[in-house]
């Protein structure tokens, strides 16, 4: 089957660990160059070792909070490979508190980052991505379509970042640019595992992941590789016809339709 990743390139925030760096795994082999952002510079150069050996992969050390260095990657991308094709937006975290425990400094900083984040990037590739196409797939949460208690700012950030995607896929479309977002539920990631090894030390993470308490309808938390499939996928040719959707990867956990 081919995914359409020969000759494209690819920039990937938040790739030297975790979905990110699973992602860029799967379009490199694909056939995808790929661009791997992050802030620490010692795991992006241990992502691409790693990742070369399968196809061209470089990387920039770069802070998407800041205007200049979306430029900076996009500009080090087209330095680098000539073009732009996908943009994958996964820089951020998880931060979540009660309404009235929150600074405004802690929302400034999560919308910052999340939101604010995701616009710089897409800003600094859509005159490279007008040129032939594209996609942008976002990275948001479940918990954003349906905000529990004591979940903010986070949920607000992930809420606004999927009315951006609908937003931008109208006013896009007539670029051939689509723009997704996939919506992360319990996906087995750094944080996770800390969460694990805190509470549950004794068990094995197959037997963590299938607690009840997760609540998870598929009966267990998923694995990295799961989520990079749907973006590899929503990035691919074969997702063409794809494009303003906001995709649960959540093992039927989230509640709303």
């Amino acid at each position: 089957m081919d995914f359409g990743y020969q000759g494209k390139v690819a920039v990937i925030t938040g790739s030297s660990k975790g979905i990110g760096r699973e992602t860029a795994g799967q379009m490199v082999k694909l056939g995808a160059k790929v661009m791997l952002v992050a802030r620490g510079e010692d795991k992006l150069i241990e992502a691409k070792e790693a990742l070369s050996e399968y196809g061209e992969v470089d990387y920039v050390v770069a802070d998407v909070k800041k205007n200049d260095s979306a430029v900076h990657i996009i500009e080090q991308t087209i330095e680098r490979y000539g073009r732009l094709d996908i943009l994958v937006n996964n820089a951020g975290g998880s931060f979540a508190k009660s309404f009235e425990d929150i600074s405004i400094s802690d929302w400034e900083q999560d919308l910052d980052l999340k939101l604010l984040g995701a616009v710089r990037m897409s800003n600094a590739a859509l005159p490279h991505l007008k040129k032939q196409g594209g996609a942008i797939v976002n990275l948001t949460a479940v918990l954003g379509k349906t905000p529990p208690a004591s979940s903010l700012p986070t949920t607000v950030s992930r809420a606004a970042g999927m009315a951006m995607t609908k937003a931008m896929s109208k006013d896009l479309g007539k670029y051939n640019i689509r723009v997704n977002t996939v919506c992360i539920g319990l996906i087995r990631s750094d944080q996770i595992e800390k969460k694990w090894k805190k509470e549950a030390p004794e068990l094995s993470w197959d037997e963590y992941s299938r607690l009840d308490r997760h609540n998870i309808p598929l009966g267990r938390i998923g694995d990295t590789e799961e989520a990079a499939n749907v973006i590899t996928f929503l990035c691919s040719e074969l997702a063409s016809y794809v494009s303003g959707d906001a995709i649960n990867i959540d093992g039927a956990s989230g509640h709303a339709l």
